[in-house]
């Protein structure tokens, strides 16, 4: 085909294709890239005038998932594809996150990123392909994009380094690191770990820089063949419109110094943040009102002078002054208490409180049958352990609908998920389905990092088996010039001022999750390193004002949580204990108020509050599936009797099953020789028998009266 560029790079031992000039040519830049079989169609589209009335950069990112793309027919009625998956949305924030720190500050036109996933090999991860085919789409395009950025994850098996691990290797791997990045310095960190070192985690994402750096080069390459082919746009120079230089002027010398002294009061007193934001209000209202006649209408200019001002002191009395707003040392925790138990009817609860950020913690427990199933694109079909957050505007003094789950909130639920799964036991160890719910009931930074916290007591005051407690941290970073400041456990403020946030969560033995955001060009690794340390000191001072609320999972579950009892019977016993429609399995949960499951492979899961119910249940199962084993002794009914012998019933039959029974023939009745059976037996007497033969083919069951009364000592 004419004018189509096409060009491979090697990553991770397989091929990463880029083409443009085929496909989505009105777009503001389209690349189709493949990596392996996996396919993604990314664009980039760009506004032509800016939004008014706006003060953000109004950048959207779709992933979309297509089911075709692994061969599958969308569930429900209307058969196509609805509301994003969880994993759309996760990954919808992996691509923005890197992408966004990179456009031109004070940039107010819509820029639009879609990649839409159009074919999927499992062993190429379709969210790596698309960030490195939206950061390509973005770079031939005409959008300003300080790019190009280059993406990969990095697995670890067997001491060893992986980029881009395929499924198998990734069942091995000790963590899951995905890294975006600048040729300069890494962008953002997601990972998910199995309790790995500080030292381990800092390496990987150090060996994924060294592959990040060739893909930004093979793009950066793209472009160049794409713009002398005709198939890349010169890029649009975005010009900031300045601040009228007298009105900025008249607003820095009516301010004066008045946003230090109030920070430094604020620092001083350790007032909260209602006071704080209060008082720096104030200067804004007084500001506005002195110079509202001599610049009418520049109310938003004013206040973007204010803001910056305000930025700048911020930023200053960290960065020069190591001076924090709230009075605490650069690696000061703020205070915290833990409660358990706070709740009467659930199966477990906690309230974790640091300075103002506040979560309300909750656990049900159910049947494994309620995991959550999942349908997406992935392998995973469901998962047995959940994890949601919720953020109500009332947690930082706001109004505002309530509606559903935005993608703040799904991804910081998913966090504290990752940070926690490491230390779930294992279904056969702990057989139950979990939800877990953090209500981000107050907040002025990291709730995110509060819900792994709280999630932790509220599993183990649920007396969920967990390996290891789990505790939270998030990190800041003001880089001034060259006067870099790290902070630990940051607040609200200094998130939105600063221009990092770093959250690492982990046990005492490691690192269980890490999501890191950057807002500036990127950071190196002694930053990378002192963060890290700084991190692993402040969540292990969090963690101990844990362990001195609940040191260990309680010993007894909620009397309110169902007691999951576990058993194993034969597959081809599963239409006995479920009978004709369902009837029998029916009559066991009306007799025992259990609730029953049982899966193709013939385990079984009765749940039931009262554990007496759930054990009634048991029995008549294993009185419906018991099959007659030779040598045991049974106390038997004669069912039958015949000339030759005595037809006994040794298992009844149950709830209309029919029971089991053998023959005794007359030889086996007496030690001495019987005349007529009538003579030892008739219908409906009882007696002892010994199981002497199974006939598998025929079922038939050979039993013996005179063994049993014989090895009983009784007397016949």
């Amino acid at each position: 085909m004419k004018n189509v560029l096409e060009k491979t790079l090697e990553v991770g031992g397989r091929s990463l294709t880029l083409e443009t000039g085929r496909m989505a040519k009105q777009a503001g830049g389209a690349i189709f890239v493949s990596y392996g079989d996996t396919m993604i169609l990314a664009t980039a589209t760009m506004s032509e005038q800016p939004r008014a009335g706006i003060d953000f950069f109004p950048l959207s990112v779709e992933y979309e998932e297509k089911m075709y793309a692994v061969g599958k027919i969308p569930g429900g009625f209307i058969k196509r594809e609805g509301r994003p998956s969880e994993k759309a949305v996760l990954s919808s924030r992996l691509i923005d996150r890197p992408l966004r720190p990179l456009f031109p500050k004070g940039m107010r036109n819509d820029v639009q990123v879609v990649a839409t996933v159009l074919s999927v090999n499992q062993d190429n991860a379709p969210d790596i392909t698309a960030i490195n085919g939206a950061s390509a789409a973005l770079h031939i395009s005409k959008i300003p994009f300080l790019g190009p950025i280059g993406a990969v994850t990095v697995g670890l098996v067997n001491g060893e380094y992986i980029i881009n691990p395929q499924v198998e290797q990734e069942e091995q791997s000790l963590m899951h690191l995905t890294v975006a990045g600048t040729r300069e310095a890494v962008m953002m960190v997601e990972a998910g770990a199995k309790e790995v070192p500080e030292d381990v985690i800092l390496e990987g994402i150090m060996f994924a820089h060294q592959e990040i750096k060739k893909i930004v080069d093979f793009i950066e390459e793209f472009r160049q063949e794409a713009l002398q082919a005709g198939l890349a746009k010169d890029k649009w120079e975005f010009v900031k419109e300045p601040v009228d230089a007298e009105l900025e002027e008249a607003v820095r010398e009516q301010a004066g110094d008045a946003f230090r002294a109030v920070m430094l009061r604020c620092s001083a007193e350790r007032l909260d943040k209602a006071t704080r934001e209060a008082l720096l209000f104030g200067i804004n209202q007084e500001v506005q009102a002195v110079l509202s006649e001599r610049f009418p209408e520049q109310e938003a200019i004013i206040g973007e002078v204010l803001y910056t001002i305000e930025k700048e002191t911020m930023r200053t009395l960290i960065a020069k002054d190591k001076v924090r707003i709230d009075g605490r040392k650069t690696t000061e925790v703020r205070p915290i208490t833990c409660e358990t138990g706070v709740l009467a009817r659930t199966h477990g609860s906690s309230l974790f409180t640091r300075g103002q950020t506040q979560i309300l913690s909750a656990l049900a427990l159910g049947m494994v049958s309620q995991e959550q199933k999942l349908d997406g694109l992935g392998l995973e079909e469901s998962k047995r352990y959940m994890h949601q957050y919720n953020f109500p505007p009332y947690s930082v003094g706001e109004t505002r609908p309530m509606r559903g789950p935005g993608r703040r909130e799904i991804g910081h639920g998913a966090l504290a998920e990752r940070a926690l799964l490491p230390v779930i036991p294992d279904e056969d160890v702990f057989p139950y389905a979990m939800r877990l719910v953090s209500e981000a009931i107050e907040s002025n930074g990291s709730t995110s990092m509060g819900s792994v916290c709280a999630s932790t007591l509220t599993l183990m005051d649920a007396g969920v088996p967990i390996i290891a407690p789990v505790s939270g941290c998030a990190m800041g970073l003001i880089k001034d010039g060259d006067d870099i400041t790290i902070l630990t456990d940051i607040q609200g403020m200094e998130d939105f001022l600063g221009d990092m946030d770093f959250k690492v969560a982990g046990t005492a033995k490691g690192v269980t999750a890490i999501q890191m955001d950057i807002k500036i060009a990127g950071i190196d690794r002694a930053v990378l390193t002192q963060a890290l340390e700084q991190a692993r000191e402040g969540r292990m001072f969090i963690l101990s004002k844990m362990l001195e609320e609940i040191a260990e999972p309680r010993a007894e579950l909620s009397r309110f949580a169902p007691r999951i009892i576990t058993t194993q019977i034969h597959p081809d016993k599963i239409r006995e204990v479920i009978g004709s429609g369902g009837k029998i399995i029916k009559k066991i949960v009306e007799e025992t108020s259990a609730q029953i499951d049982i899966e193709d492979d013939g385990r079984v899961y009765i749940a039931s509050v009262e554990a007496d119910n759930g054990e009634k249940a048991l029995a008549i199962i294993r009185a419906i599936v018991a099959e007659p084993e030779v040598g045991q002794i049974y106390k038997g009914t004669v069912v039958k009797v015949m000339d030759f012998g005595a037809f006994v019933e040794i298992l009844p039959g149950v709830l209309g099953n029919t029971g089991r029974d053998g023959m005794v023939h007359i030889s086996q009745l007496a030690n001495k020789r019987v005349a007529k059976v009538e003579d030892v037996c008739k219908e409906g007497d009882t007696m002892w028998v010994k199981c002497i033969n199974v006939d598998h083919e025929s079922g038939k069951v050979k039993l013996s009266r005179k063994d049993a009364m014989n090895e009983l000592g009784l007397e016949m």
